[in-house]
């Protein structure tokens, strides 16, 4: 299938590692272009280097009141163009309730939440018909994730504002959906399992659970994303859709 990316530019932020990376390379792999960010500039480099010439890097956190304009300036500039922003971010600090503090929910929220909504914001005003702003959730959209508990508090508030901004831009041909992540075989994931007493044991739980019987590979998560952002899904927004292996019992 032709997803008709060839040429089409595409912002992507947390796109270093984990599933920010794995969805730019799907989207370069079919033939897009794109900016890809992340806080650090060593890593930045690095993951626009490892993408090749349709790829250029941005260090910039998703926090900062600058960054929306930067990338889409940048977009515009190094390829011509700019049809859409995927919107990922490394998940907040794990924790319970009483072990979440008020200054690891403030830079949560600047980060995660806000900074989100800038990006969607900024991407907006940008678009023309047939753009697409997507976001990089989590399966805590629909329940939430034992010890995860900032990322529970945020996740589904930003599952709503795309679903408003969906209503909102869909007169004007643009789309906004958001992926819901399960458990995928990245470092965050693998971080989560180690802070078990038995981290393989944990592991092989989580797997018990899922109906697919085992751990996404990013790259999985990656061609999802591509095809959503892609204009062969021209007819599809306002979605959460998750990419868990089936672990999700709802419709």
């Amino acid at each position: 299938m032709d997803l008709g990316l060839k040429d089409r530019v595409y912002v992507v932020t947390g796109a270093t590692r984990g599933l920010g990376n794995a969805a730019a390379r799907a989207l370069v792999a079919d033939g897009a272009k794109v900016v890809v960010t992340g806080r650090e500039e060593e890593g930045v480099a690095g993951a626009a280097s490892a993408l090749g010439p349709d790829a250029v890097g941005v260090a910039v956190d998703n926090a900062d009141p600058r960054a929306a304009e930067l990338l889409i300036e940048t977009a515009r500039e190094r390829f011509g163009r700019f049809d859409g922003v995927l919107v990922s971010v490394g998940g907040p600090p794990p924790g319970f309730v009483a072990d979440t503090t008020d200054e690891q929910w403030r830079t949560a929220f600047e980060s995660v939440f806000l900074g989100a909504v800038r990006l969607a914001r900024a991407a907006a005003a940008e678009l023309d018909e047939g753009g697409v702003i997507g976001f990089v959730l989590s399966g805590s959209v629909h329940e939430p994730i034992p010890g995860l508990t900032i990322s529970n508090g945020l996740r589904p508030g930003l599952a709503g504002f795309a679903k408003s901004l969906a209503d909102e831009l869909g007169p004007r041909g643009i789309r906004v959906v958001g992926l819901l992540p399960g458990r995928i075989d990245t470092d965050r994931v693998r971080e989560l399992d180690s802070l078990s007493a038995d981290p393989e044991a944990t592991r092989r739980a989580a797997e018990s659970r899922i109906p697919l019987r085992r751990y996404g590979a990013p790259e999985e998560f990656g061609r999802t994303a591509a095809f959503l952002l892609s204009p062969a899904a021209s007819y599809v927004s306002g979605v959460m859709l998750p990419v868990d292996g089936g672990v999700r019992h709802g419709f």
